[in-house]
């Protein structure tokens, strides 16, 4: 592609995504937030916020492809009705200028918070595992429900426009200077800490190389989880999902400390296996 626009591009995956498609001579126009564009590497930045249609269209000019990082990242970044309507609004402005001017491919972050689990007021358990898309979800809270909503937009807008969607599940992201190491930690002192995550996690820079190879799809809509091939606990996964996961049913072998996410559509459809593992 010659030009991605890439939203949300100064937050955590959004500046890795800059730097990989800087590393590949594509050209870069970020749309972020007024005030936040420091030492950013891309060369043409657009001040405004993704529910902004004017301030969208004007990011969209010459742009072959749209990577959208843009949201509210927790249900606890404003009132419910904020991370909702702010994370929807969004994802669907972002996606019909796209599709009016004409983009063919659109990448979206979605959350493994879209199944419920990572934010819930109560410990919950997947009906089986490795999650798949077809596990039915327990969203409770605001930002999950926006998650799921922008999956459904991003399907929507494949079928009014045409275009290529994905839709990317992360779970928790970090990089190995900043919050990784310190949440692997915490979960190898005690593994309840991320048991709602089912101990997935992926590095920043594989999230960043995941939303770029995203762009490659042709045809459709797709929507899977990404994640690192093994958890953060060090502790076999079986033994975890028994202890903290009781009633999951276990639908396959998971020797070690395999991540109990099903990673298949990651790897057929984007060639993409986790680098950077802790």
């Amino acid at each position: 592609m010659n030009r991605v626009l890439v939203t949300g591009a100064a937050g955590r995956i959004g500046r890795a995504v800059v730097d990989a498609l800087q590393v590949r001579r594509t050209a870069v126009t970020a749309l972020v937030l007024p005030g936040t564009a420091e030492a950013l590497p891309a060369d043409r930045v657009v001040e405004g916020s993704a529910c902004d249609a004017g301030a969208v269209r004007a990011a969209m000019a010459e742009v072959d492809g749209v990577i959208h990082l843009a949201a509210r990242p927790a249900p606890n970044h404003g009132t419910p009705s904020e991370v909702f309507g702010q994370n929807t609004l969004g994802t669907f402005t972002v996606l019909e200028e796209a599709g009016r001017a004409g983009v063919r491919n659109a990448v979206v972050a979605s959350s493994l918070a879209a199944n419920g689990l990572p934010f819930a007021a109560r410990p919950l358990s997947p009906a089986y595992v490795p999650l798949d898309m077809s596990v039915p979800t327990q969203a409770e809270d605001a930002y999950a429900l926006s998650k799921l909503a922008d999956e459904q937009t991003a399907a929507m807008m494949t079928r009014r426009h045409g275009m290529t969607t994905v839709a990317l599940r992360y779970p928790f992201v970090g990089g190995f200077t900043d919050r990784l190491r310190d949440h692997a930690e915490k979960v190898g002192a005690d593994p309840s800490v991320g048991a709602a995550d089912l101990w997935s996690y992926l590095e920043t820079r594989d999230a960043a190389r995941a939303a770029v190879l995203a762009l490659q799809v042709q045809g459709g809509h797709h929507a899977f989880h990404v994640a690192a091939p093994r958890t953060l606990a060090p502790y076999p996964t079986v033994e975890l999902l028994r202890r903290f996961h009781p009633t999951t049913e276990i639908r396959a072998a998971l020797p070690g400390r395999t991540t109990p996410l099903d990673l298949v559509p990651a790897r057929q459809l984007l060639v993409f296996t986790a680098e950077y593992e802790l």
